[in-house]
C-alpha cells in the first residue's frame, strides 16, 4: 500500500465530472492470448520505418561497397558475420520493443462498482486518470500518444513507436545497444576501406610508372594530360569511385550520428534501471515514499533472471512484473499531525498539482 501525502482537492473546481465513477464506461473484455500491440501513430510508423531503412542501407554499403568486392576472404567472412548478426539482433530488439505491450492498465476500470470493490477504508484513496478513465497503480503515467496509463513509463520514443516501460524497456536497451555496436562497426571498417584503397591506388601508380614513392605524384599530374592512366582495383568498390565515396561518406554521418545519440540513450536507461528511478520521475523528482530495491535486483528484475546470455537475447522476456492486486489500486493517505513532516508534504503537494490524476 502506497503512502502519499495530503493534499487538496485540487481538480474538484477544475474538471468535477471527473471525481464522478458513473461515467466511466466498462472496461472492454480482453482481448484474446497473444494478441499484438500496435501504436496508430502516423509520426512513430515514419520513425520506425526511418530506421529500418537507415539499418538496411548500412547493410547494403557494408556487404556490396566494402566486403564482397575484398578479396581478403577471411576479413570479408569475419566481418560480413559480425555485422549480420549486430543488425539481425538490432531489428529483432526494435520489433520487440515495438510490439510489445509496454505496461498498459486496464482502460476505464475506474468505475463505480470496481471502486466499491476495493473496500476502502479511512484514510484511502485511488487516484483516476481523467484522459483514459484507469485507477492509476503507483508509478504509472498517462501517455497522450499511446492514449493509456502505462507502469513505469519512462518516456514514450517515436524510433520505436511505442513507449519505454515495465514490460518492454529490457528490448529498448537492447536496441540502443546493438545499434551503437553496429555504428561503430561500420565506422571501423569505412576507415580501414579508405586506408586500404589510398595504399592500393599509390602502390598501382608507382608499378604503373615504374617510379619510387616520392616521384609518383610528380608523374601523375604531368602524364594525366598526355595518357590518363587507367588503374582500377576490384578490391576497393565495384562501384565508381565518386559513387562509392559518397556512399561511404553517407555511412560514416549515419554512423556516427547513430552511435552518439543510442550511446546516451543506453547509459541513461542503464542509469534509470540502476536507480530505480524512470525518466519522469527523474525529471519531476516525486520522492514518495516507497521501496526502493538494490541495483542489482532492479537489473535482475528487468532483463529476466541471473546474469546469462538470455540478457542479451531480444527473444526472451524479461521477469513477470507482479500483477494487480487491490492493495496496488489504492494508497494511503499520510497524516499532517506529524509537524517533523509538514514541510514535506506541503512541498510534495504542490509538486502533484501539475499530475493529471484526480482523488476518489
Amino acid at each position: 500500500m502506497m503512502l502519499i501525502p495530503t493534499h487538496h482537492f485540487r481538480d474538484i473546481e477544475r474538471k468535477p465530472e471527473y471525481l464522478q465513477p458513473e461515467k466511466c464506461v466498462p472496461p472492454p473484455q480482453p482481448g484474446p492470448v497473444g494478441t499484438m500491440w500496435f501504436i496508430r501513430d502516423g509520426c512513430g510508423i515514419a520513425c520506425a520505418i526511418v530506421t529500418w531503412f537507415l539499418v538496411l542501407y548500412a547493410e547494403f554499403v557494408v556487404l556490396f561497397v566494402m566486403l564482397l568486392p575484398s578479396r581478403d576472404y577471411v576479413y570479408s567472412i569475419i566481418n560480413g558475420i559480425v555485422f549480420n548478426l549486430l543488425a539481425f539482433l538490432a531489428l529483432a530488439s526494435h520489433c520487440r520493443a515495438m510490439l510489445t505491450d509496454p505496461g498498459a492498465v486496464p482502460k476505464g476500470n475506474a468505475t463505480k462498482e470496481f471502486i466499491e470493490s476495493l473496500q476502502l477504508k479511512p484514510g484511502q484513496v485511488v487516484y483516476k486518470c481523467p484522459k483514459c478513465c484507469s485507477i492509476k497503480p503507483d508509478r504509472a503515467h498517462h501517455c497522450s500518444v499511446c492514449k493509456r496509463c502505462i507502469r513505469k513509463m519512462d518516456h514514450h520514443c517515436p524510433w520505436v513507436n511505442n513507449c519505454v516501460g515495465e514490460n518492454n524497456q529490457k528490448y529498448f536497451v537492447l536496441f540502443t545497444m546493438y545499434i551503437a555496436l553496429i555504428s561503430l562497426h561500420a565506422l571501423i571498417m569505412v576507415g580501414f576501406h579508405f586506408l586500404h584503397c589510398f595504399e592500393e591506388d599509390w602502390t598501382n601508380q608507382q608499378q604503373a610508372y615504374g617510379l619510387p614513392r616520392q616521384g609518383a605524384a610528380e608523374a601523375r599530374i604531368s602524364m594525366e594530360k598526355k595518357q590518363p592512366l587507367k588503374v582500377r582495383s576490384t578490391e576497393c568498390s565495384s562501384f565508381s569511385p565518386p559513387t562509392t565515396v559518397i556512399l561511404l561518406i553517407l555511412l560514416c554521418f549515419e554512423g556516427l550520428l547513430f552511435l552518439i545519440f543510442t550511446s546516451v540513450m543506453f547509459g541513461t536507461q542503464v542509469h534509470s534501471i540502476c536507480t530505480d528511478e524512470t525518466g519522469i520521475e527523474r525529471l519531476k523528482r516525486k520522492h514518495q515514499p516507497r521501496e526502493h530495491r538494490g541495483s542489482w535486483k532492479a537489473v535482475k528484475e528487468t532483463f529476466g533472471g541471473n546474469f546469462s546470455l538470455n540478457w542479451f537475447n531480444p527473444f526472451s522476456r524479461p521477469c513477470d512484473p507482479e500483477p494487480l492486486n487491490d492493495r496496488a489500486w489504492v494508497r494511503q493517505v499520510a497524516s499532517l499531525s506529524d509537524t517533523d513532516n509538514t514541510e514535506t508534504t506541503e512541498e510534495q503537494s504542490e509538486e502533484r498539482k501539475d499530475e493529471d490524476s484526480v482523488e476518489l
